[in-house]
Protein backbone atom coordinates (compact mmCIF):
# COMPACT_ATOMS: atom_id res chain seq x y z
CA UNK A 1 0.00 0.00 0.00
CA UNK A 2 1.63 3.55 -0.89
CA UNK A 3 1.20 6.70 1.90
CA UNK A 4 -1.89 7.77 0.27
CA UNK A 5 -3.57 4.66 0.54
CA UNK A 6 -2.18 3.86 4.18
CA UNK A 7 -3.20 7.56 5.26
CA UNK A 8 -6.66 7.36 3.82
CA UNK A 9 -7.58 3.67 5.65
CA UNK A 10 -6.36 5.40 8.89
CA UNK A 11 -8.71 7.95 8.06
CA UNK A 12 -11.17 5.09 7.43
CA UNK A 13 -10.85 3.83 10.80
CA UNK A 14 -10.71 6.80 13.20
CA UNK A 15 -14.33 7.81 11.38
CA UNK A 16 -15.76 4.17 12.42
CA UNK A 17 -14.33 4.33 15.52
CA UNK A 18 -15.58 7.56 16.32
CA UNK A 19 -19.27 7.02 15.04
CA UNK A 20 -19.32 3.64 17.25
CA UNK A 21 -17.81 5.83 20.15
CA UNK A 22 -20.23 8.26 19.94
CA UNK A 23 -23.46 6.07 18.95
CA UNK A 24 -22.62 3.90 22.04
CA UNK A 25 -21.83 6.86 24.43
CA UNK A 26 -25.09 8.56 23.44
CA UNK A 27 -27.10 5.52 24.49
CA UNK A 28 -24.75 5.08 27.55
CA UNK A 29 -25.84 8.38 28.79
CA UNK A 30 -29.33 7.03 29.01
CA UNK A 31 -28.02 4.10 31.60
CA UNK A 32 -25.99 6.37 32.63
CA UNK A 33 -27.94 7.26 36.50
CA UNK A 34 -28.91 4.15 37.00
CA UNK A 35 -25.12 2.83 36.75
CA UNK A 36 -24.20 5.63 38.92
CA UNK A 37 -27.16 4.62 41.18
CA UNK A 38 -25.47 0.92 41.39
CA UNK A 39 -21.90 2.32 42.05
CA UNK A 40 -23.13 4.14 44.87
CA UNK A 41 -24.77 0.97 46.34
CA UNK A 42 -22.09 -0.97 45.78
CA UNK A 43 -19.53 1.37 47.59
CA UNK A 44 -21.74 0.73 50.35
CA UNK A 45 -23.00 4.00 50.67
CA UNK A 46 -26.80 4.86 51.68
CA UNK A 47 -26.61 7.96 49.39
CA UNK A 48 -24.27 10.37 47.60
CA UNK A 49 -24.88 14.00 46.98
CA UNK A 50 -23.53 16.68 43.88
CA UNK A 51 -22.88 20.41 44.60
CA UNK A 52 -23.51 22.03 41.47
CA UNK A 53 -26.66 22.42 39.52
CA UNK A 54 -24.77 20.76 36.22
CA UNK A 55 -22.32 18.58 38.26
CA UNK A 56 -24.56 15.22 38.19
CA UNK A 57 -24.90 15.75 34.40
CA UNK A 58 -21.05 16.05 33.74
CA UNK A 59 -20.52 12.71 36.36
CA UNK A 60 -23.20 11.06 34.28
CA UNK A 61 -21.61 12.38 31.19
CA UNK A 62 -17.89 10.65 32.32
CA UNK A 63 -20.02 7.67 32.99
CA UNK A 64 -21.32 7.45 29.51
CA UNK A 65 -18.08 7.91 28.06
CA UNK A 66 -16.79 4.91 30.07
CA UNK A 67 -19.62 3.25 29.05
CA UNK A 68 -19.45 3.77 25.43
CA UNK A 69 -15.95 2.89 24.80
CA UNK A 70 -16.43 -0.34 26.85
CA UNK A 71 -19.38 -1.27 24.08
CA UNK A 72 -17.77 -0.02 21.07
CA UNK A 73 -14.41 -1.97 22.20
CA UNK A 74 -15.43 -4.76 19.42
CA UNK A 75 -15.72 -2.00 16.52
CA UNK A 76 -12.80 -0.45 17.88
CA UNK A 77 -10.39 -3.68 18.32
CA UNK A 78 -12.01 -4.77 14.55
CA UNK A 79 -11.06 -1.80 13.19
CA UNK A 80 -7.55 -1.51 14.36
CA UNK A 81 -7.04 -4.81 13.15
CA UNK A 82 -8.43 -3.92 9.68
CA UNK A 83 -5.82 -1.45 9.83
CA UNK A 84 -2.63 -3.12 11.13
CA UNK A 85 -3.40 -6.87 9.23
CA UNK A 86 -2.10 -6.33 5.91
CA UNK A 87 2.09 -5.35 7.52
CA UNK A 88 1.61 -8.46 9.48
CA UNK A 89 3.15 -11.64 8.58
CA UNK A 90 1.16 -14.92 8.42
CA UNK A 91 2.46 -16.15 12.02
CA UNK A 92 2.02 -12.56 13.82
CA UNK A 93 -1.39 -12.77 12.41
CA UNK A 94 -2.23 -15.83 14.16
CA UNK A 95 -0.91 -14.38 17.51
CA UNK A 96 -2.57 -11.20 17.00
CA UNK A 97 -6.10 -12.19 17.72
CA UNK A 98 -5.59 -14.73 20.82
CA UNK A 99 -3.85 -11.63 22.58
CA UNK A 100 -6.43 -9.18 21.65
CA UNK A 101 -9.18 -11.78 23.31
CA UNK A 102 -6.36 -12.46 25.96
CA UNK A 103 -6.19 -8.45 27.05
CA UNK A 104 -10.48 -7.93 26.65
CA UNK A 105 -10.38 -11.00 29.18
CA UNK A 106 -7.98 -9.98 31.69
CA UNK A 107 -8.85 -6.02 31.70
CA UNK A 108 -12.37 -7.42 32.22
CA UNK A 109 -11.42 -9.81 35.00
CA UNK A 110 -9.78 -6.56 36.43
CA UNK A 111 -12.64 -5.13 36.48
CA UNK A 112 -14.64 -7.44 38.31
CA UNK A 113 -11.99 -7.42 40.79
CA UNK A 114 -12.11 -3.92 41.01
CA UNK A 115 -15.96 -3.86 42.23
CA UNK A 116 -15.38 -6.77 43.91
CA UNK A 117 -12.89 -5.06 46.31
CA UNK A 118 -14.87 -1.65 46.22
CA UNK A 119 -16.76 -2.06 49.46
CA UNK A 120 -13.50 -3.17 51.51
CA UNK A 121 -11.87 0.02 49.91
CA UNK A 122 -14.26 2.80 51.09
CA UNK A 123 -14.81 0.82 54.61
CA UNK A 124 -10.72 1.10 55.26
CA UNK A 125 -10.24 4.88 53.56
CA UNK A 126 -13.67 5.88 56.13
CA UNK A 127 -11.78 3.88 59.31
CA UNK A 128 -9.11 6.57 59.18
CA UNK A 129 -11.42 9.15 60.28
CA UNK A 130 -12.22 10.00 63.72
CA UNK A 131 -15.51 8.88 65.28
CA UNK A 132 -17.31 12.14 65.34
CA UNK A 133 -16.46 13.03 61.31
CA UNK A 134 -18.96 11.46 58.51
CA UNK A 135 -17.79 10.93 55.32
CA UNK A 136 -20.62 12.76 53.07
CA UNK A 137 -20.21 11.33 49.66
CA UNK A 138 -19.90 13.66 46.39
CA UNK A 139 -21.24 11.68 43.55
CA UNK A 140 -18.58 13.22 41.43
CA UNK A 141 -15.64 12.53 42.82
CA UNK A 142 -16.92 9.09 44.40
CA UNK A 143 -17.58 7.75 40.66
CA UNK A 144 -13.89 9.64 39.56
CA UNK A 145 -12.49 7.31 42.37
CA UNK A 146 -14.48 4.67 41.26
CA UNK A 147 -13.63 4.77 37.76
CA UNK A 148 -9.15 5.16 38.55
CA UNK A 149 -9.71 2.19 41.03
CA UNK A 150 -11.16 0.03 37.97
CA UNK A 151 -8.83 1.18 35.69
CA UNK A 152 -5.87 0.64 37.98
CA UNK A 153 -7.28 -2.81 38.61
CA UNK A 154 -7.82 -3.51 34.84
CA UNK A 155 -4.29 -2.48 33.84
CA UNK A 156 -2.91 -4.51 36.86
CA UNK A 157 -4.50 -7.77 35.55
CA UNK A 158 -2.89 -7.59 32.17
CA UNK A 159 0.10 -8.72 33.78
CA UNK A 160 -0.16 -12.20 31.89
CA UNK A 161 -0.41 -10.48 28.32
CA UNK A 162 2.85 -7.79 28.97
CA UNK A 163 4.69 -10.80 29.81
CA UNK A 164 4.03 -13.32 26.99
CA UNK A 165 4.69 -10.60 24.53
CA UNK A 166 7.77 -8.89 25.83
CA UNK A 167 8.67 -13.19 25.81
CA UNK A 168 7.64 -13.21 21.70
CA UNK A 169 9.71 -10.15 21.38
CA UNK A 170 12.84 -11.49 23.05
CA UNK A 171 13.10 -8.99 25.51
CA UNK A 172 12.50 -11.27 29.06
CA UNK A 173 12.65 -15.34 28.92
CA UNK A 174 11.03 -18.14 31.05
CA UNK A 175 14.73 -18.69 32.36
CA UNK A 176 14.57 -14.72 33.68
CA UNK A 177 11.28 -15.21 35.14
CA UNK A 178 12.03 -18.10 36.99
CA UNK A 179 15.52 -17.05 38.31
CA UNK A 180 14.15 -13.81 39.35
CA UNK A 181 10.80 -15.77 40.71
CA UNK A 182 11.33 -14.81 44.57
CA UNK A 183 11.81 -10.93 43.93
CA UNK A 184 8.31 -11.05 41.85
CA UNK A 185 6.74 -12.91 44.63
CA UNK A 186 7.97 -10.32 47.03
CA UNK A 187 6.52 -7.03 44.34
CA UNK A 188 3.17 -9.48 43.72
CA UNK A 189 2.44 -9.54 47.58
CA UNK A 190 3.05 -5.54 47.58
CA UNK A 191 0.47 -4.97 44.86
CA UNK A 192 -1.74 -7.12 46.15
CA UNK A 193 -1.31 -5.59 49.36
CA UNK A 194 -1.96 -1.79 47.68
CA UNK A 195 -5.01 -3.14 45.98
CA UNK A 196 -6.72 -4.75 48.77
CA UNK A 197 -5.82 -2.51 51.85
CA UNK A 198 -7.41 -4.39 55.23
CA UNK A 199 -5.97 -5.47 58.47
CA UNK A 200 -6.85 -9.85 57.66
CA UNK A 201 -4.60 -11.09 55.82
CA UNK A 202 -7.22 -13.24 53.67
CA UNK A 203 -8.44 -10.05 51.55
CA UNK A 204 -4.67 -9.64 50.02
CA UNK A 205 -4.27 -13.57 49.78
CA UNK A 206 -7.31 -13.26 47.32
CA UNK A 207 -5.60 -10.57 45.09
CA UNK A 208 -2.21 -12.46 45.72
CA UNK A 209 -3.02 -15.83 44.14
CA UNK A 210 -4.37 -15.15 41.17
CA UNK A 211 -1.26 -12.82 40.11
CA UNK A 212 0.73 -14.97 41.29
CA UNK A 213 -1.18 -17.91 39.20
CA UNK A 214 -0.52 -15.38 36.16
CA UNK A 215 3.10 -15.10 36.68
CA UNK A 216 3.50 -18.87 36.54
CA UNK A 217 1.03 -19.48 33.70
CA UNK A 218 2.77 -16.28 31.88
CA UNK A 219 6.09 -18.43 32.35
CA UNK A 220 5.09 -21.70 31.30
CA UNK A 221 3.34 -20.40 28.45
CA UNK A 222 7.25 -19.12 27.27
CA UNK A 223 8.91 -21.83 28.90
CA UNK A 224 6.92 -24.31 26.34
CA UNK A 225 7.30 -21.74 23.54
CA UNK A 226 11.13 -22.16 23.63
CA UNK A 227 11.44 -18.71 24.99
Amino acid sequence: MSVIEHLEALRRMLIVVLVAWTITTIAGFVISGQVVEWLVSRAGLGHAVYLGPGSFVLTRLQVAIYIGFIIAAPVVIQQIWWFVSPGLHRNERRLTLPLIMATIFFFGLGVAAALYALPLYIRVLNSFAPTNVTYLADVAQLVGFILLMVIGFGVVFELPVVLVVLGLLGIISSRWLYKNRIWWFVGLALVANFLTPGVDPLTPLLMFVPLYIFFELSALILKLSGR
